[in-house]
C-alpha cells in the first residue's frame, strides 16, 4: 500500500499513537483521545506538513476529525476507513454504544482501565497467517480513549472534503456503524466507497484500499 502511494508521488507517514506499536510501553490510564490528537499534531508540526490527507481507520476517525479542527488550514482531505465521524462532544461510546459491552467483557481484571484487543477473526481476518501476524502487534486500548469526547468546535474544518470507505462484508458481530450523512459538512454530497471485505481491509484488500485512498487524495 505504501509503495503505491510513494509511486504516485506522495509522502507517507504512519505514526504510532501513544500506547501502540513502538510506543506500547507508554500505555497508561491517562492516555485518551486528546493524547492521540497531540501525537498526530506533533508529527504534522515536526515534518512541516501541508495539504495533508488524513486517513483514520476504525476508532481513528475520531482522531482525524479532532486534528482537522485543530489545524484546518493544513488538512486537504479526511478519509474515514470503516469508521465513524463523531459530532462535537461525542465520545466513541456515544457513536457506538455497543463498545460499552466490549469494555465490560474485555477489561483486564487487574487493570480495568485497559481492554484487551479482540481476536482478529472478529473483524473478518480469515487467513490463519494474517491472524497469527496480527496477534503479535495488537495492543491493549485504554478505556479513557473511548470515553473522552471529541472537541470539534472550529467552523473552518467544515470546508475540508471527506471520503468514507466502508467494508461491506464480515464485520464484528453486534457492531454496526451508523450511516454516513447524505451531505458533507461543506455542503457537497457524501462520498462513500465500499470494499467487499471485513473491517481490517488494509490487511485483506491492501491494494484495493490504496487505490481508493489515491482517488480520494486526487479528489476523484
Amino acid at each position: 500500500m505504501v509503495l503505491l502511494w510513494k509511486t504516485a508521488g506522495h509522502r507517507v507517514f504512519a505514526p504510532s499513537l501513544t500506547g501502540f506499536g513502538d510506543k506500547a510501553h507508554l500505555l497508561s490510564p491517562e492516555v485518551g483521545l486528546d493524547t492521540y490528537v497531540e501525537d498526530v499534531l506533533a508529527l504534522i508540526d515536526e515534518e512541516e506538513l501541508t495539504d495533508v490527507v488524513l486517513v483514520g481507520h476504525s476508532y481513528a476517525g475520531a482522531v482525524i476529525s479532532s486534528v482537522a479542527h485543530r489545524l484546518p488550514d493544513r488538512i486537504a482531505h479526511l478519509v474515514y476507513v470503516d469508521s465513524t465521524s463523531p459530532q462535537n462532544g461525542e465520545s466513541a461510546i456515544d457513536t457506538l454504544p455497543e463498545l460499552q459491552a466490549m469494555i465490560d467483557l474485555s477489561a483486564r481484571p487487574d487493570s480495568p482501565w485497559r481492554i484487551a484487543p479482540p481476536p482478529p477473526e472478529m473483524f473478518g481476518i480469515t487467513d490463519p497467517a494474517d491472524a497469527a501476524w496480527l496477534r503479535t502487534i495488537l495492543s491493549d486500548q485504554p478505556v479513557r480513549s473511548l470515553q473522552q469526547p471529541a472537541r470539534l468546535g472550529n467552523p473552518a474544518a467544515a470546508s475540508i472534503p471527506r471520503t468514507h470507505i466502508r467494508s461491506a462484508a464480515v464485520n464484528a458481530e453486534g457492531i454496526t456503524l451508523p450511516p454516513v450523512p447524505a451531505v458533507q459538512p461543506n455542503g457537497s454530497p457524501a462520498q462513500v466507497r465500499t470494499l467487499p471485505t471485513g473491517h481490517d481491509c488494509m490487511i485483506t484488500m491492501p491494494d484495493e484500499l490504496s487505490e481508493l485512498l489515491l482517488k480520494a487524495a486526487s479528489g476523484v
